[in-house]
């Protein structure tokens, strides 16, 4: 089990490091490609932009999951899916290696992309800010973690068996609670993604990192995790038969 769980960790921390390095690279890419087609001034076409960049990368990332044996780049995501009785061979074991592996993941992505990135597009990488008093923040981010997990976890689990229609659907989602959220919390939803930069501003181990970006978006995604596992019960799982003893 140890074994298991120590695998998972380290592929946790390695798909974080890609997804930090690549999603941090989003808004360069839309301005770089709304530039191309003279739409920078017009806002649909440039969220439409966003939200295919988006797709691509979670369509992309599925695979890189799948590969990596079930990776994730959210702590969150790890518990709510734990929560709602997916979570397969998770433990609190493996828990307490993943998230800490998540977290230097991010640290290891932001630091990289800082690194690569031109000089000119520099002023577009940052991780979420607050924006608002500390407890309205903290509320934001938990409703807003809520909603996301609990969208998730109905597109992938109850959802359209088609990934393409599967990772668009979670990508208008994102974008739609990105933008919500951005005049409260940035907004985070991925406690890794929020934990990286924060590192980066020195911020990682101030009482708002902690209450704002990480217990309430626990709260919420375990609290939506809850609701879905009693509206949509996991399936029974199927008990090993003893071989009967022949004396």
């Amino acid at each position: 089990m140890m074994k298991d769980a120590i695998k998972a960790a380290i592929a946790d921390g390695l798909i974080t490091f890609m997804w930090i390095f690549c999603a941090s690279c989003l808004g360069a890419l839309t301005f770089v490609v709304a530039s191309s087609l003279g739409v920078v001034s017009q806002a649909l076409p440039t969220l439409f932009i966003t939200t295919s960049l988006i797709f691509f990368l979670l369509f992309l990332f599925g695979f890189i999951s799948d590969f990596l044996g079930g990776a994730t780049f959210n702590p969150t995501a790890t518990a709510a899916f734990y929560a709602a009785g997916y979570g397969g061979a998770d433990s609190l074991i493996s828990a307490a290696l993943r998230f800490p592996a998540q977290a230097a993941g991010a640290v290891g992505g932001a630091l990289a992309i800082l690194e690569v990135m031109p000089v000119k597009y520099k002023h577009m990488l940052g991780g979420p800010s607050l924006k608002v008093d500390l407890h309205t923040g903290a509320i934001a981010e938990g409703v807003l973690t809520f909603i996301i997990t609990f969208a998730v976890l109905v597109i992938i689990i109850k959802g359209p068996r088609n990934a393409l229609l599967k990772n668009w659907l979670i990508a208008m989602s994102t974008v739609s609670l990105v933008l919500a959220g951005s005049t409260y919390t940035g907004p985070s939803m991925n406690p890794a993604n929020a934990f990286g930069w924060a590192y980066i501003n020195n911020k990682h181990n101030t009482w708002e990192q902690l209450y704002v970006y990480w217990i309430c978006p626990f709260v919420g995604a375990i609290l939506a995790a809850w609701i879905f596992r009693f509206v949509f019960p996991p399936p029974p799982t199927p008990k090993k038969q003893k071989k009967a003893k022949v004396n």
